[in-house]
Parts: C-alpha cells; sequence; structure tokens
C-alpha cells in the first residue's frame, strides 16, 4: 500500500474492497439488497432490527425508558442484525431501510405497518407516538430537536471520521487523524459548555437528545468508545461527565445497552430482546450455561 503523501487520485475512482479494512464488509458504493432474506415479526407491534452499536443504543434506552415509565404499548421485540455478516443487506431489512444501515423499526400497530429508519427519526416518532421524553412547549421543543439534530450531524466526524482513522483504518495517517481529533474536541467542548449551564443536554429535563448524544459522547468520555480517552484528553470535560455518569446510573439506560449487545462480558450481552423477562433469563451468560 503507497504512503498517503504520495497517493494521487486516478482520474475515475473504482471500489478496491481490500482497502476497507475492518469494516471492509459491511461498505460498498452500491444500495440495494445481496440475497432474499425476510424479517421475522414478533409478538409485539414495535419491532426493531437493530445491533448495539451507539446508534443501535439509542433506541433500546428510549424504548426502555419508555416501558419504565408504564408506556405498556412500548413493548417490543429486537432482532440481532450482524452487519458483519451482511444481515442489513437481506431483502426484507433493505425495505425496512433502503440505506442498509441499523437501525431500523417496523411499527405494526396500525392498519399497515409503518417503517421508520435512521435513528434520530425513530426517537422522534416514537416519543410523539407515546408523548414523551419530547418536550411540547414550542421552545423548549426547538432546544431538543436542535440537540438531537447537532449529534445526527457529529456523529459522522466521530465515528466515520475520528473514530475509522484512529481505530480502524489499515494504515495510521497523521493528517486524517488530527483532522477529526480537532473536530471532536470542538464538539467536546460544545457539549461541555452547554452542560455547563444546563442539568440535561436540551435544559432542566431528560429527553431524547440525551439519548442520542450518550452512546457517543457519553462513551467516549467514558474511554469506552475507541480506547481514545487518553488520546482526546477527555477528563477535561467535566460536565460532560458529571452527565454521563447521571445517564449510565439509570436502570432503562443499563437494560437499554445490554439489547442486541453480541461484544463485551456476557452478562452484558442480550442478543435479541422479546420480553422485559429476558433480562433475567436470557442473558448470554446464561444462555451460554444451558
Amino acid at each position: 500500500m503507497s504512503n498517503d503523501a504520495e497517493y494521487v487520485p486516478p482520474k475515475v475512482w473504482t471500489w478496491n474492497k481490500a482497502n476497507g479494512g475492518r469494516f471492509a464488509n459491511i461498505n460498498r458504493p452500491i444500495a440495494g439488497p445481496t440475497h432474499d432474506k425476510e424479517l421475522p415479526v414478533g409478538k409485539h407491534p414495535l419491532q426493531l432490527y437493530s445491533l448495539a452499536t451507539p446508534n443501535g443504543q439509542k433506541v433500546t434506552i428510549l424504548l426502555e425508558e419508555l416501558l419504565a415509565l408504564g408506556h405498556a404499548g412500548a413493548e417490543y421485540d429486537a432482532w440481532l442484525i450482524r452487519i458483519g455478516e451482511g444481515d442489513q443487506f437481506g431483502s426484507g431489512f433493505v425495505a425496512a431501510n433502503p440505506n442498509s444501515k441499523i437501525p431500523a423499526l417496523v411499527d405494526h400497530s396500525g392498519s399497515k405497518p409503518i417503517r421508520v429508519f435512521e435513528s434520530g427519526a425513530i426517537l422522534t416518532y416514537l416519543a410523539e407516538k407515546f408523548g414523551a421524553f419530547l418536550p411540547t412547549d414550542p421552545a423548549a421543543r426547538a432546544e431538543c430537536l436542535s440537540w438531537l439534530f447537532w449529534q445526527m450531524g457529529s456523529a459522522p466526524y466521530l465515528g466515520g471520521g475520528f473514530g475509522h482513522f484512529y481505530a480502524y483504518a489499515p494504515t495510521k495517517i497523521e493528517y486524517a487523524i488530527d483532522r477529526f481529533a480537532m473536530e471532536v474536541k470542538r464538539q467536546l467542548d460544545v457539549l461541555d459548555r452547554r452542560l455547563g449551564e444546563a442539568e440535561y443536554v436540551a435544559g432542566p429535563d431528560y429527553t431524547i437528545a440525551d439519548m442520542a448524544i450518550w452512546p457517543w459522547y457519553g462513551g467516549l468520555a467514558k474511554g469506552i468508545l475507541y480506547g481514545a480517552g487518553e488520546f482526546l484528553s477527555v477528563q477535561d470535560y467535566k460536565n460532560v461527565h458529571r452527565w454521563a455518569d447521571a445517564i449510565a446510573a439509570r436502570p432503562a439506560v443499563q437494560r437499554g445497552r445490554m439489547v442486541n449487545r453480541i461484544n463485551g462480558e456476557p452478562a452484558t450481552q442480550l442478543h435479541e430482546r422479546h420480553d422485559a423477562s429476558d433480562f433475567e433469563t436470557k442473558t448470554q451468560d446464561k444462555l451460554a450455561a444451558n
């Protein structure tokens, strides 16, 4: 592989799968299904197809928070989509999300199924459906949605930018890492300043904006994401740490993080969730013992 300083872009770009690094099997320059595979449908109206990446955790955290509030209609089936094995390119998943990215939600509660894709859209849809975690006051709602969209717009710099080049790229490129590290630290400063003036991101109340931001920036601040805590001096962002710890202590957040999780300690994994009792009976350490 040539040194990046010597690279000259060709006149016409062509796909070289071998240069894709760790995620070579999940990225490709075309859309659409690669194989026929229908999605399973469980017993609940809400069917989630996901994996416990930061984007996937957003939705399971919200669903568990809704259930904790007593919204029985938020019961859901969470089916595991193994993106490393190409599940997201099956015909059924592509029908649910033409962008072939997790998470995807299908709501069967009405006369016709409703598909919802993109994690921010799913959070907004569910918050509106159940009337929770999204303020109704116009100013407070605007603040919440502004921070939600801040996360949606910022995460590509953190994940596909910094995370990819720092942790996963087949070669370390100083320019790329410096470029994205600078932007991620700026984003952490934006968040830290905001959390210095408000308990939660959108104000005094816990909302879907917190649920969207926490798996990414909370994970980064606590050293979970990319193992880059020391590199980014995350200890400097005191307000982010205060907020991240408060959210991590919530039981619904702890449950939501487990759903569709396939790495880490077995006791932290719940590959699929079809009933609340699965947290007690089907965590992966207990499955392995059976």
